[in-house]
């Protein structure tokens, strides 16, 4: 289950993403790491830790 954190910044970054007409492929949540992933067109990926931090991978 993601953390409230994760939630917020999961949606943030989908209505960011989708207002500039960049389609989300797929959100996820790593069950080894614990860190949402979001995969939208070929070239960004998104990690959310726990804490609601975002990174670029």
């Amino acid at each position: 289950m993601p953390t409230t954190a994760q939630v917020l910044k999961c949606f943030q970054l989908c209505c960011d993403l989708t207002s500039k007409y960049c389609s989300i492929d797929l959100v996820t949540l790593d069950k080894r790491t614990r860190n949402v992933i979001i995969l939208a067109k070929e070239e960004i990926n998104l990690e959310i830790k726990p804490t609601g931090e975002r990174e670029f991978v």
